[in-house]
């Protein structure tokens, strides 16, 4: 298994102007411990959303790498985001799947990939470009060289293990904030005054 902290650690380190969607729990706390940048749009509340919205970034915005962090049970929650993305086949979107086989924020109860569901296999079968597991550290290191400057789709399954984060690490419950700097940086944020005035 992969301490969890290292592994978000390895993804921000090898980021550099991929947008990046963050589902619910671990992955965005996690994500926003290792680093915060305004090219990360965090989830809050929406369990099995971050990829399908990752999956509309990714389409409305073809010149930018859009990268989407989510948890196991976010990803079994809604597998026909997998579906979606492999028919579409949008060669700028990696799926980063932290897998700790277990709904840990809501008491640590088994997801399907602890009796053996692969979530690489699926993303195979649904038209993903590539799809591997990584069960070290330096496996995961790897496959972001290998995807993040090649066209997708990818999904990279990390196993990583169970350790509880940091509370004080966790990402401020601001969505409001988080979307408009997320746009803002991103360029497409209404001058309010035109919106409120017009």
């Amino acid at each position: 298994m992969i301490d969890r902290q290292l592994a978000a650690r390895a993804l921000v380190d090898a980021l550099t102007d991929q947008l990046v969607v963050a589902g619910i729990g671990n992955a965005c706390n996690d994500l926003y411990a290792a680093g915060d940048r305004a090219l990360n749009f965090y989830m809050r509340g929406s369990m099995g959303a971050a990829i399908p919205i990752a999956f509309g970034l990714a389409r409305a915005r073809p010149d930018d790498r859009v990268i989407c962090v989510e948890g196991d049970g976010s990803v079994l929650m809604n597998l026909g985001g997998l579906a979606t993305v492999g028919r579409y086949a949008l060669p700028n979107l990696t799926c980063i799947v932290l897998d700790n086989q277990a709904y840990q924020i809501t008491g640590g109860q088994p997801t399907s990939t602890a009796s053996g569901i692969d979530l690489a296999a699926i993303a195979t079968a649904c038209g993903f470009k590539t799809s591997c597991q990584a069960d070290t550290l330096e496996e995961f290191q790897d496959s972001l060289e290998r995807v993040l400057g090649a066209p997708g789709p990818h999904m990279v399954v990390a196993r990583v293990d169970r350790k509880l984060s940091d509370p004080k690490a966790h990402q401020p419950r601001r969505p409001a904030l988080i979307k408009y700097r997320f746009m803002g940086k991103l360029g497409t944020l209404e001058d309010v005054n035109q919106l409120v005035w017009n």
